[in-house]
């Protein structure tokens, strides 16, 4: 796909950098209830480079009453280590739905990278420093429903 508007819906891909937390934010709030199959994320050691392909809702499409979803790429550069959490390899069709993406400095510029699925999966990038970029790869498409979620009662039982 290029960067040139859509002429089906007059939209731009969505193309962000992100350096910092700051950044990574940003990303994660235009991610957010995007959807990944297992066998669409994978980690190259030697490249240093982890990377996926979502099902990414258009929140800023659902403000302006459009309800549509588009393929995105998010790779991360400088990846020493992945980890993963509540959730099994096994079925690359699994799908997951992304919740968030956030950074944990350890040493900085070095920390984590924690990307948090629905249902307790997570995974955690261990990085050099923050380097990462997303980018709409494919067509959008309507789509019926707009992801919510339940909120907890904070102040617990009355």
């Amino acid at each position: 796909m290029s960067d040139r508007e859509d002429v089906a819906t007059g939209v731009r891909p969505l193309r962000l950098l992100a350096v910092d937390g700051e950044d990574l934010d940003v990303i994660s709030a235009h991610l957010q209830d995007a959807l990944v199959r297992l066998g669409e994320m994978a980690y190259f050691p030697s490249a240093q480079r982890f990377a996926l392909v979502a099902d990414r809702f258009d929140w800023c499409a659902a403000a302006a009453g459009r309800m549509e979803r588009c393929r995105a790429g998010l790779h991360f550069d400088r990846v020493l280590r992945v980890r993963r959490s509540g959730f099994a390899q096994e079925d690359p069709g699994a799908l997951l739905n992304l919740l968030s993406i956030a950074f944990e400095p350890s040493d900085p510029p070095a920390g984590s990278i924690y990307l948090t699925f629905s249902g307790g999966g997570a995974l955690r990038l261990e990085v050099e420093c923050v380097e990462a970029q997303m980018r709409d790869i494919g067509p959008r498409w309507a789509t019926r429903r707009k992801p919510g979620h339940a909120v907890d009662d904070e102040a617990g039982p009355r």
